[in-house]
């Protein structure tokens, strides 16, 4: 019977196992409970909270400055070689020595090229040998003139024999100049044989290799030789600069600036040369021409170039860097920044922009502090911070001083 009640009932010792398991159970619901009922409480709280504000927009700021400004006219035009030349052959034969690079400086007396000599040289020779047979002849003419001319005062000689002496004696001396005539062309045939540069300048592609024969009549030359230094540059500009660029004139030389594609600073500073004598009635422009220095060869024949005319200054002109000058369709606009530290946008009208100078004819004040970086963040009424240690100055530069 003992047996048969220790199978069927439980031990004591598993009655607080048992509890103990829901217990756990129940707080743990009760945990989760309270987290949701806290969650749905402050959910609308946080919802409708306003969003912290956004902090300052990091930007580069300038003030505007007056200062004296060079007021520039600006052209579209080429730089064009001083002079060109094609150098030719003048004589004919065969090519035995090219003596120039491609692409390199040759001086005025360069040798060019030499053509081989050999058969002037001997045409030259042949004119000298006749010249010193005509003189032997013309010698011995002279001499029986003289004698007939003695013979004549003692009538041993008829005055006809005289005449006729004195007549041979002049068809000699006129074999004599002939002669001499032949030496001096021979002697320019040969000097053709040796092709020198005329000017100092660039030597171009070779046109004709060693060896070749050429010809006088021949359409092509043997090379194209450029001068750039100086340079000169031909360029339009409207047709109403034409009184600023007469009183420009007037006050001495006139300085332009040569701008590459894609340039802030001026490649090139030379002088006004020729003011056209007439304006393109198709354009209605008016042709100018300038001369360059082009020691350090920036310009090259042929370069398409924006020039700018140095016509007068203006005093006291607001300034701004260029980099503060926003376009859009719209037109043209600046950033300013208010008392408060947020920014607002005016428009501008923009005289000129050089040298990273932006000259402003109205839209702002002296002493307005106006964004020249970080503007690609900003819009009106967004609180901004200068990243400058202090409000950097809108310096204007002589245009084309280096930096």
């Amino acid at each position: 019977m003992d047996d048969h009640h220790s199978d069927h009932d439980t031990p004591p010792a598993d009655k607080p196992r048992k509890s103990k398991g829901w217990l756990i159970v129940l707080l743990l619901l009760a945990a989760a409970g309270g987290g949701y009922y806290y969650y749905e409480r402050e959910k609308p709280k946080t919802a409708n909270a306003p969003p912290p504000p956004a902090p300052p927009v990091p930007v580069i700021t300038a003030t505007v400055k007056a200062s004296d400004v060079p007021i520039y006219l600006t052209g579209l035009g080429t730089a064009q070689a001083s002079q060109s030349v094609t150098l030719k052959v003048r004589v004919d034969g065969q090519i035995n020595k090219i003596g120039f690079t491609e692409g390199a400086l040759v001086k005025e007396g360069d040798l060019i090229a030499q053509i081989d000599p050999r058969t002037f040289e001997a045409q030259l020779q042949q004119a000298q040998a006749q010249k010193s047979k005509d003189e032997a002849l013309l010698a011995n003419a002279q001499a029986d003139l003289e004698r007939f001319s003695s013979l004549l005062k003692s009538d041993y000689a008829s005055r006809q024999s005289v005449d006729t002496q004195k007549s041979l004696v002049a068809q000699y001396t006129a074999a004599v100049r002939s002669d001499e005539a032949m030496i001096n062309y021979q002697k320019t045939q040969l000097s053709f044989t040796t092709i020198k540069s005329p000017i100092t300048g660039i030597a171009g592609v070779r046109l004709i290799d060693e060896g070749n024969i050429v010809r006088a009549t021949d359409a092509n030359g043997i090379v194209v030789i450029t001068q750039i230094e100086p340079i000169s540059a031909l360029f339009t500009v409207p047709q109403d600069a034409l009184d600023n660029l007469r009183g420009a004139t007037r006050d001495g030389e006139v300085k332009i600036l040569a701008f590459a594609r894609g340039d802030s600073k001026p490649r090139a500073e030379g002088t006004l040369t020729v003011i056209d004598n007439q304006i393109d009635q198709a354009t209605g422009s008016l042709h100018l021409k300038a001369t360059f220095p082009n020691a350090d060869h920036s310009l090259w024949p042929g370069q398409f170039l924006t020039f700018k005319v140095l016509v007068r200054t203006r005093a006291n002109a607001m300034t701004v860097p260029a980099t503060a000058v926003q376009r859009s369709p719209q037109g043209t606009s600046i950033y300013i920044v208010k008392e408060d530290g947020t920014v607002d946008i005016k428009p501008v009208k923009v005289a000129q922009s050089i040298d990273n100078v932006a000259l402003i004819d109205s839209g702002l004040q002296v002493g307005d502090v106006v964004v020249v970086d970080g503007q690609y963040k900003l819009k009106p009424g967004v609180k901004v911070k200068s990243q400058n240690d202090q409000t950097a100055a809108a310096e204007v530069k002589p245009a084309g001083t280096k930096q």
